[in-house]
Parts: C-alpha cells; sequence; structure tokens
C-alpha cells in the first residue's frame, strides 16, 4: 500500500510544514517557547528544583512564589505546549488523568456531558465512579456518528468530551461538526488529543474550546515518566483552571516537567518513524492468515479516512486488530519478544495490549461488546524500531499459534 498525504485545512499537503506563530511545528518542539535560558544562555530549560522562591520585599515578587501554584520549568513547559497546540495557555498536571479531573471541575453538579464510548477506560471510570455520584451525569455513544451524538444532547448538556482517533477502535470524530453544534446550545467540545499528538493534530483551531493530553504518552515519549496536559485560548476559564490546579496540588513537578520538554524535543521525527512503521505494519497484519481485521486511520478504505485527511495531518501510530481466534492472544502476548507486553503507549518502544483485561477493564462487558473490545482484539503501540525488526517479532510470535 502506497504512502498517502493529507490536505489539511490551515496547513495544506502534509510535505510542508505547519507553522506556529512563523515557526514550523519542528522547530517549535525542538526549541520550545523560549528558545534558551536567558539569564545563562542554557540551551536545556534548568530544573529548578526548588518548593518555594524569595520574594524582595513586601508584596514584591518574582512571579514565582512556590511551586505548587508556579515553577520555571514547568512554566516552559506549559508555554511550549501552548504553541504546538496553537492555544493561549497551557496547564500541566502530574497524570492525564489529574488533567482531565481537573478540568471537569470546570463544570457543576446536575450538568451532563456527552463522552466517547470508545476510549480509555480509566476516564470511564473517573467519571461514572467518581464523579456521578456528586450530581454529574454522562452519555457515553459513538460520536463519530453524528445522528447518535445529536439525539445524546440534552437540555442540561454543557460539553461534548471526545477522543479522536478513539481508543481502541480507531474511530474518527468531525471536530468542528461537534464544535458548531455544541456551541450552538452555549456549551464548549473538549478534545482528548493524546493519539496523534500536537503534531498530526490541532483541535483547537477546528473549534474545539479545550485540548487534553496524556502527556506520559507521545509527548514524553519515553516511557519514563507521567504528565498531563490541558491547552485553551479563553482567559477566564484558564483562570479557574489555575486555581484548580494550585488548591488541588495535581501540578507537574519540576523534574518531571524537564523530562517532558526533553521528550518534545523528538517529538516530530519520533511521530514521523512511528506512523511509517505503523503502515508497514498494519499493511502486513491485514495479510495474514489469523488475522481477522486491523483498523488503522491511516488505510484509504477506512470509513473515516477523508474525515481524518480533512482534520489532521497524519495518523499517527496506533493499530488494533482482531485476532480469528481468541487461544491466540496469550500465545502472541507471551512469544513477542521485541514487542513488549506492556499496558501505555506512545513510547520509542513497541507495546502491545490486551485493552479487554488492561486499559478497558473498568468498562462493562455489554459497553465492551458494543463498542467491539472483545477477546479478539490486541492494540499496538508502534514504536521507533526499525520496522522489519518488528514485522520478524510479530511474524515469529504468529508461528507458535495453533500449536500451543
Amino acid at each position: 500500500m502506497e504512502e498517502t498525504h493529507c490536505i489539511h485545512p490551515l496547513y495544506g499537503d502534509t510535505n510542508r510544514k505547519g507553522l506556529v506563530r512563523d515557526r514550523s511545528l519542528d522547530t517549535v518542539a525542538v526549541r520550545g517557547a523560549s528558545l534558551f535560558e536567558p539569564h545563562t544562555g542554557a540551551i536545556s530549560t534548568p530544573i529548578y528544583q526548588s518548593s518555594t522562591f524569595r520574594h524582595p520585599g513586601l508584596f514584591e515578587s518574582t512571579g514565582f512564589d512556590y511551586s505548587r501554584e508556579s515553577n520555571p520549568t514547568r512554566t516552559e513547559l506549559e508555554r511550549t505546549l501552548a504553541l504546538l497546540e496553537q492555544g493561549r495557555y497551557g496547564l500541566a498536571f502530574s497524570s492525564g488523568m489529574g488533567a482531565i479531573s481537573g478540568l471537569i471541575k470546570l463544570y457543576r453538579p446536575g450538568d451532563h456531558l456527552v463522552v466517547s464510548e470508545d476510549l480509555y477506560g480509566g476516564t470511564y471510570r473517573l467519571f461514572n465512579e467518581y464523579y456521578a455520584p456528586y450530581g454529574f451525569s454522562f452519555s457515553w455513544v459513538d460520536t463519530s456518528d453524528f445522528a447518535q451524538l445529536q439525539g445524546a444532547l440534552r437540555p442540561e448538556t454543557k460539553a461534548i468530551f471526545i477522543e479522536t482517533p478513539s481508543n481502541p477502535m480507531m474511530k474518527v470524530t468531525d471536530i468542528p461538526r461537534c464544535a458548531e453544534l455544541i456551541h450552538g446550545r452555549g456549551g464548549q467540545l473538549i478534545v482528548d488529543n493524546t493519539l496523534l499528538s500536537p503534531y498530526f493534530q490541532n483541535p483547537l483551531p477546528l473549534g474545539a474550546d479545550l485540548v487534553i493530553h496524556s502527556g506520559t504518552k507521545y509527548l514524553s515519549g519515553h516511557n519514563d515518566t507521567l504528565s498531563g496536559f490541558i491547552v485553551l485560548s479563553d482567559t477566564q476559564r484558564e483562570q479557574s483552571l489555575r486555581e484548580i490546579q494550585k488548591s488541588e496540588g495535581a501540578s507537574l513537578s519540576p523534574f518531571d516537567a524537564w523530562l517532558t520538554l526533553r521528550g518534545i524535543k523528538t517529538l516530530a521525527l519520533r511521530m514521523k518513524k512511528s506512523e511509517q512503521n505503523a503502515l508497514r505494519i498494519a499493511s502486513w497484519l491485514r495479510e495474514h492468515p489469523r488475522v481477522d481485521q486491523v483498523f488503522f486511520t491511516g488505510f484509504t478504505d477506512h470509513p473515516h479516512y477523508a474525515l481524518s485527511c480533512s482534520q489532521a495531518r497524519g495518523f499517527g501510530g496506533m493499530i488494533s486488530f482482531y485476532v480469528k481466534d481468541p487461544g491466540d492472544v496469550p500465545i502472541l502476548l507471551k512469544r513477542v519478544s521485541l514487542i513488549l507486553f506492556a499496558e501505555s503507549l506512545g513510547g520509542v518502544e513497541s507495546l502491545i495490549t490486551y485493552p479487554l483485561v488492561q486499559t478497558h477493564r473498568a468498562i462493562p462487558e455489554a459497553m465492551r461488546k458494543a463498542t467491539g473490545i472483545n477477546d479478539r482484539l490486541l492494540r499496538l503501540s508502534v514504536g521507533i524500531e526499525d520496522g522489519d525488526d518488528l514485522i520478524a517479532d510479530l511474524a515469529d510470535a504468529f508461528t507458535h499459534c495453533g500449536k500451543e
């Protein structure tokens, strides 16, 4: 299968680099918001490992008082991510779930949110088990189906929360259309942009109000730290979120902020290589006799391919697939050696995950079945290793299926 190129309404052909305030995404990722540390000329943002900061005098401040509220290392990261996402403000949290927990407090008991049914299971657990008892209500629908989305709206609906592409079934939701729908009711569109990263997709210029990231994934990129982000442009909401972040204390530590900054420097290179590998592996899996179906948004016959090309610059490095025989699952998980059987995604190392018992275990069985998460589904986060080596590893693991 030949590699294809998307035409993005803001940036044009993917062969051309998108510009962010007169600099390409590639440059912003490497150089960050400040380009270098102005006081010393350090090209790597220092780790300001300090819990508190000296005041020059009464009612005087250097701009930093206490690291739970703000820290120079974290501030550089927040500004860098805001640039990458084309927003005005970025807020860095200790994890993606910490970011979502902070965001939900923009709403009040009695408010209703429509949420993509096919998304990370931890989000379902957080909303249904921890916020629903406080009076929030949630409807879980296939947001890639606009008729379902419209039908789920209520008078008290305040937001639509989507993950696109979805995890793990790789469905794509129309961001501009969702934005128009919810804005007509005075609500907000929230987009989890973890799977594509700001390198391949920018929901804010497409109409989204708030963008969420698990920075643990592609942004950090090395499976060595946790982080989460909210990016937005509305000043009033940003001030509310700052108060929430400060009061709850789920802000990102200086060292983890530095690790994430370091990871972002290679974001462009990693995203390109992961996507290249994913296209090859997805095409190979599609031809394997023990594989039933492959889900990858980069296939031209994917039902949402045209939509992907209209709102993203690439397809990312995530693949899900059904094996024909559920008995192959434990064998594949045990027999892969280069690809690691582990949770998470978006790192330089390729990982294979079994959503049924790992990432989506918290979702009720009926809902899992309805979305296609069954005992034959595996998810691949394709890393940046040599593509031939990854295919050889899968091929070897498959040779043991039907024999053990």
